[in-house]
C-alpha cells in the first residue's frame, strides 16, 4: 500500500503560463476553475503567475471566481522588487474574499541577494528564493533559514542538460533538511525519472527529466537522515514496476509523507495539472 495520496495533496502548482505549454490567461484561469471543481482537486495547488501579469488575470479570472475557498496565488517577482510588493497589496484589497496571493517567488544567486530581497519583503509575504544547485548551496540555505524564508529548486527545462544531476539534488535534499522548507519548479511533468520529450513540439528533442514520486521520496528519506547515496540511489530510479508494486517506497510510511510534505517538500510547478495525474493512474497509484 503507498501513501501517494498523502504526497500529493494540494501539491501541483499549476503554471500553465509557462514552457513549455505556454497557454494564455484566459485559458490557464478556465483550466484551473475546472481543476478546481475535478474529481482530483485535491491534488491541485497554487495557480502561478508573473507578479505583472495580475491585473490581467483579474480581468479574466473574474467570472469564475466564486464565493467560497479563495483561489491561492503563487506570484514571480520581476526587476523592482518594491513596485511588485505595492501591486500584490493592491490586488490584495481588491480579491480578499475569492483570490489571495498566498506566496512570492524570486531568483536569488547570492547570499547578498537574499538579504537585500528579503530587507523589502519585510516578511510580509512567504517567499520561495529560488537558488542555483550546482555548486554547494550551504551558504544560500544558511540565508534562507536566517530569513525564515523558503526555498526553490529548478529540476528541469526545455533544453537538454538543463535538468540538475541526481548528486546535486541528493546534496541539496540533505542540506536543506536542516534549514528551509522548498518546492522545485520546471520539469517535474513525470512521475518517475525516464527520458522523454523536453516539450509538446513535434520532433524536439528528448532527455532524462526527473520524477516527481522520486523527488519526494527523496524527501522522505533526507528527513528520516538517509545519506546523499542513498537519496541519489532513489533520485535515480527508473523501473516503474519498483514505483507499481511498492518496493519503491519501502520505509516510507504514509506518516513520513506527510511530514515531508507539511516541513520540507512543499509543492513542485507543473505547466500541466492532467499530465502528472494521469501517468499516476496508468501506474495504478490512483
Amino acid at each position: 500500500m503507498t501513501c501517494v495520496r498523502d504526497l500529493l495533496v494540494n501539491a501541483i502548482d499549476y503554471a500553465g503560463l509557462f514552457p513549455p505549454a505556454g497557454l494564455d490567461m484566459e485559458k490557464s484561469v478556465r483550466n484551473y476553475a475546472s481543476y478546481r471543481k475535478g474529481a482530483d482537486h485535491w491534488a491541485l495547488g497554487r495557480f502561478v503567475l508573473p507578479v505583472a501579469r495580475l491585473e490581467e488575470f483579474e480581468a479574466k479570472a473574474a467570472p469564475l471566481l466564486e464565493e467560497g475557498e479563495p483561489w491561492p496565488l503563487s506570484v514571480l517577482a520581476g526587476n523592482d522588487l518594491a513596485a511588485d510588493l505595492r501591486a500584490i497589496e493592491a490586488f490584495r484589497e481588491r480579491h480578499l474574499r475569492n483570490a489571495r496571493v498566498a506566496s512570492l517567488e524570486i531568483k536569488a544567486a547570492s547570499v547578498e541577494e537574499i538579504r537585500k530581497a528579503s530587507a523589502v519583503i519585510a516578511r510580509r509575504i512567504e517567499t520561495f528564493f529560488e537558488i542555483p544547485i550546482a555548486q554547494d548551496p550551504t551558504g544560500l540555505l544558511d540565508a534562507i533559514h536566517a530569513e525564515r524564508g523558503r526555498a526553490k529548486i529548478r529540476s528541469g527545462g526545455t533544453t537538454r542538460g538543463a535538468a540538475p544531476s541526481p548528486a546535486d539534488v541528493a546534496r541539496f535534499l540533505e542540506l536543506a533538511r536542516s534549514r528551509a522548507a522548498f518546492k522545485a519548479t520546471a520539469g517535474l511533468h513525470h512521475a518517475v525519472r525516464s527520458v522523454r520529450p523536453l516539450t509538446y513540439e513535434a520532433g524536439c528533442e528528448s532527455d532524462v527529466m526527473h520524477g516527481f514520486l522520486n523527488v519526494f521520496l527523496a524527501s522522505c528519506l533526507a528527513l528520516q537522515g538517509s545519506g546523499p547515496d542513498a537519496l541519489r540511489r532513489m533520485l535515480e530510479e527508473q523501473d516503474v514496476a519498483r514505483f507499481r508494486d511498492g518496493a519503491a517506497w519501502s520505509g516510507v510510511a504514509p506518516a513520513d509523507a506527510r511530514r515531508s510534505r507539511s516541513e520540507f517538500f512543499l509543492s513542485f510547478g507543473s505547466c500541466s495539472f492532467e499530465e502528472p495525474i494521469a501517468e499516476l493512474k496508468e501506474l495504478k497509484l490512483l
